[in-house]
């Protein structure tokens, strides 16, 4: 089982990879599957972050912040 530092490594080295396929695919280099994908992998990504997931009041505040 992957400990959630890996997990996060992992996810740097996705997102790393996601938007260089988004910038490649703008210049025409890559074909529009890839493009797709990428804008989805962004998409997904933006949705998990607590900011946006505060906004639309799926996670509480925490107490701390």
């Amino acid at each position: 089982m992957l400990t959630e530092e890996q997990q996060e490594a992992g996810k740097q080295v996705l997102d790393g990879i996601s938007f260089l396929t988004v910038v490649g695919s703008l210049l025409e280099m890559l074909p529009a599957i890839s493009a797709v994908l990428s804008i989805v992998w962004v998409s997904i990504r933006i949705w998990e972050t607590e900011t946006v997931q505060r906004v639309v009041g799926r996670k509480q505040q925490s107490k701390d912040e």
